[in-house]
């Protein structure tokens, strides 16, 4: 699909918008004229604007951001919403700018301590509003002999936002600490902490997890960034292919059994198995308790328990308490001991649905590691019914992306060349995406479901490989098909799907 023009009137819910090119701007600004620049795309700012000939205000944008603009009409009330996204009412202070000396106005008798620390709150303020607008789950904050560089992670991908001055580190970072709950005295250890973070419109709150770690020049501090609102998250929006998703359906559905999901970290267990949830809450009544670590989305009607790094609530203890408290379907964030798998087996048999994950790298290989584990192989056919491997890879932007044939050398390392000539897309970055060629992201999946001739399998001792051939003899599709059936259909990007399938 080739890249598309710009519309006649741009609805500002559909972009994703640059906070390197909003915040340039003073927030007086934006809501008295009513405009936003929202991406940087071949050296012109583009600005959404309610009348793209209002030159006074476009050239009080230009100045700011000091580009070329390229104003673009947008529809008012996508516009509204943005602005009050970012902005509120306007009366949150601008940001210092990078590097930028404080200046000082005649009567401003404050004493030094506490004009830094005003500028460290607007800072933050603006670092954790950026990183909400850019959708990012990661702020990495790292020190260094040359300054402090601030990274987001976007859709799996580091990018860097700004860098700042080696003199802001501290101040900044215990301004974050202070929210967090932590000592700010304490600077040789590490620390953990959380806080909960509200734009400035009030109406996006975000859960917010703090991490320190001392390094040779000051700490460095990570904020992984935990939404609370679940509205949008469904099964259809993780990029299931229809027969999986019917699939995966089909299992939840069931009254009791084991359910796991495998993979590295990030690949986005724990997002299913919440959309799972979501879904079984919605059609019937259940009770439905969950043991997490740490609890990453809250879910309206059920009982969810937080591990406590103090270990007075493990895994273990969680999980034998939550069985007597009668429930339907129990998630537990992960299997990752012996104790924890028999728990977990029994509470299968005994007719709870149990949801859980495993870090393994296929879906033959959860068999395995539960056995390694030291459950019975008998206990795992007569409970398992279900295991997924998944990946995350990013989703190409649908406005930019641009077809072109795929190498010899690719499909190669698919591992599967006959695809060599077929059409995929690569995207090239627009307004849309915000110059990146990709907006959210989307799974990979492969649906390994333990039917009666699978459980006989395990049953009788059967290994790994003589379980990856009986769903290859059933036509079970892998990882790396669904891969290429999205690749095909420029969904995602060959690179992302290299970095994230591996073809044994």
């Amino acid at each position: 699909m080739a890249a598309q023009s710009p519309p006649e009137v741009l609805d500002l819910d559909q972009v994703r918008v640059d906070p390197t090119c909003a915040l340039k701007i003073p927030a007086p600004l934006a809501l008295r004229r009513q405009v936003l620049p929202f991406a940087v795309v071949d050296g012109h700012v583009y600005v959404a604007c309610l009348n793209p000939d209002d030159r006074s205000a476009l050239q009080a944008v230009e100045r700011a951001v000091q580009l070329p603009v390229r104003p673009q009409r947008a529809e008012p009330e996508s516009l509204r919403r943005a602005l009050d996204r970012l902005f509120g009412d306007g009366s949150a202070p601008a940001p210092p700018a990078a590097g930028a000396p404080r200046t000082a106005r005649p009567a401003d008798r404050r004493r030094p301590s506490e004009a830094e620390s005003e500028d460290a709150v607007a800072l933050c303020e603006d670092l954790l509003r950026s990183a909400a607008m850019r959708q990012a789950s990661d702020i990495h904050i790292d020190p260094s002999k040359d300054g402090v560089r601030v990274r987001f992670r976007v859709d799996g991908a580091l990018e860097d936002y700004r860098r700042l001055p080696l003199a802001a580190q501290s101040s900044m970072v215990s301004r974050l600490k202070v929210l967090a709950g932590m000592d700010i005295a304490e600077k040789r250890a590490p620390q953990d902490g959380r806080f909960t973070w509200s734009a400035a419109s009030g109406s996006h709150a975000i859960d917010i997890r703090a991490a320190t770690l001392p390094t040779k020049y000051g700490e460095r501090m990570t904020l992984r960034l935990l939404a609370l609102q679940t509205e949008s998250l469904t099964l259809e929006r993780l990029g299931m292919a229809p027969k999986d998703l019917a699939c995966f359906a089909e299992a939840i559905e069931k009254p009791h059994g084991l359910i796991l999901l495998s993979g590295p970290t990030g690949s986005g267990k724990s997002t299913t198995l919440y959309a799972a949830i979501r879904r079984l809450i919605s059609q019937r009544d259940l009770n439905v308790v969950t043991i997490e670590d740490p609890i990453e989305y809250d879910i309206g009607g059920v009982a969810q328990v937080e591990v406590d790094s103090a270990d007075k609530v493990s895994f273990n203890k969680a999980l034998r308490s939550v069985l007597r408290h009668d429930p339907d379907v129990v998630m537990i964030g992960e299997i990752r001991d012996a104790e924890t798998a028999d728990v977990a087996i029994k509470s299968a048999l005994t007719g709870h649905l149990v949801f859980s994950t495993l870090h393994t790298n296929s879906a033959a290989s959860s068999v395995t590691r539960l056995i390694d584990m030291g459950v019975a192989r008998y206990l795992v056919a007569a409970t398992l019914r279900l295991v997924v491997a998944q990946r995350l890879v990013r989703r190409a932007c649908s406005h930019c992306r641009e077809p072109r044939t795929l190498s010899d050398a690719e499909a190669t390392l698919l591992g599967n060349p006959a695809m060599a000539g077929r059409t995929v897309y690569e995207p090239r970055g627009c307004m849309y995406c915000a110059n990146k060629g990709f907006v959210g992201r989307l799974g990979l999946f492969e649906m390994m479901s333990a039917d009666a001739s699978l459980s006989r399998l395990i049953a009788n001792g059967a290994e790994e490989g003589d379980i990856v051939e009986e769903t290859q003899r059933r036509g079970t599709a892998r990882l790396v098909d669904d891969a290429m059936a999205k690749l095909a259909a420029g969904e995602t990007a060959v690179g992302d799907v290299l970095r994230a399938v591996t073809v044994w």
